[in-house]
């Protein structure tokens, strides 16, 4: 065996949460190749864990500038077809941009939409 394969691997746990920081230390501090320390050392590897809050709430950057173009149209209230007329594309690519919009403001329709967007800051009404 090679002084390579013997090394274990040195993991960082960076988490603000304590409780989910002690469980995941209790999962892993038994895998056998695996040596956990603290984010202040050096490490092989680090788990860092995301603020939540954040990670969920898309921004306006999370759209792209034609979605934020076909986002302002639905908040007129106007029908796919006079969203691609106005922006000169296509209907149904009208509709892939609607569809790719609920998808990222997890909108359950186009009113729902406009009401996260206009809560988020995306767009002003």
């Amino acid at each position: 065996m090679s002084d390579e394969a013997a090394s274990p691997i040195v993991m960082a746990i960076e988490i603000a949460d304590p409780a989910l920081a002690d469980r995941l230390a209790a999962l892993l501090g038994g895998v056998a190749g695996l040596r956990l320390v603290g984010p202040d050392q050096a490490a092989d590897a680090m788990i860092v864990a995301r603020d939540q809050r954040h990670a969920s709430e898309p921004s306006e950057s999370d759209l792209t500038p034609r979605e934020r173009d076909v986002l302002t149209l639905m908040a007129e209230g106007v029908s796919n077809k006079v969203i691609a007329e106005r922006l000169g594309i296509s209907v149904h690519t009208a509709k892939f941009h609607v569809a790719s919009i609920l998808d990222k403001l997890d909108a359950t329709g186009r009113t729902d939409a406009v009401a996260h967007a206009a809560r988020r800051g995306v767009i002003e009404l």
